[in-house]
């Protein structure tokens, strides 16, 4: 799974404190992608504002919560978060939170993405480069199809690095832990299924000017749009969500939507 284990005490207390709950009289629901051996559990545990479930994929990792925190026992879910039913068990919302594994954490938040009405939040670790991407805003060389994904509905905030030594075993790179708060759009104004495309698509040939890279994908438009000149990076969520716009309307025209 590519999982570098957290070991210093310090950094756990603070990724979980980042992390907004309930009240006691009204907890949270929170999913933790990963526990691990608990040294993030153990703090999470703690609060009296949320309620913890744990996603765990590795045996003999379950095997160590069950016997060290039998009381959440009943709430660890042994089994893999990528393939969970998040609607069948958390229909109710759910908060995420975890030290994710650097080979999956963008199908994680393409996860996340896919369920955005149902998690208000999410605190997680992840490779910095990663983070980076997905806190940048138009116009960085990092920005790219993550970063438009999320900041369609999210906003972003780069929390803190962490560096290499705090883990088990050490890994080659820094950590960064970010947290994404659901913002206000319920929905785009556009196909948000094109609108996925299209975003792909503009930064599948990143160098290239929009032109080039939204032929590739669509074929010759017969036509210019002002961004055409640009390259995907200097494009807004907005900006997206406009261009989509106009490919539906062109695609429309030449009877090309569906293809």
């Amino acid at each position: 799974m590519g999982q570098h284990f957290l070991t210093d005490l310090n950094i756990a207390r603070k990724i979980c404190g980042s992390l907004a709950g309930g009240t006691a009289e009204a907890p949270a629901t929170v999913l933790e992608v990963g526990c691990g051996m608990g040294v993030l559990t153990q703090f999470l545990l703690q609060r009296d504002d949320i309620v913890v479930y744990g996603a765990e994929i590795d045996a003999e990792s379950v095997e160590y919560l069950h016997e060290h925190y039998p009381d959440f026992g009943p709430r660890l879910i042994e089994g893999d978060f990528l393939k969970m039913d998040l609607r069948e068990r958390f229909g109710g919302g759910v908060r995420v939170i975890g030290n994710f594994p650097y080979n999956i954490s963008s199908q994680i938040f393409f996860r996340i993405i896919e369920n955005r009405d149902l998690i208000p939040e999410c605190v997680g670790m992840v490779q910095r480069e990663v983070a980076v991407r997905i806190a940048e805003p138009p116009g960085s060389r990092e920005y790219g199809i993550l970063s438009v994904l999320l900041q369609a509905w999210y906003d972003i905030e780069y929390l803190f690095t962490v560096g290499e030594k705090v883990f088990n075993p050490p890994p080659k790179v820094k950590s960064a832990v970010i947290r994404l708060r659901r913002n206000g759009v319920r929905s785009l104004d556009c196909d948000e299924g094109l609108f996925v495309k299209v975003v792909k698509a503009s930064f599948g040939q990143r160098r290239k000017m929009l032109r080039n890279s939204l032929r590739a994908a669509f074929g010759d438009f017969g036509t210019e749009h002002e961004f055409f000149s640009l390259r995907a990076e200097q494009l807004s969520v907005a900006d997206f969500v406009a261009l989509t716009r106009w490919v539906e309307e062109n695609l429309r025209q030449r009877g090309a939507l569906g293809r």
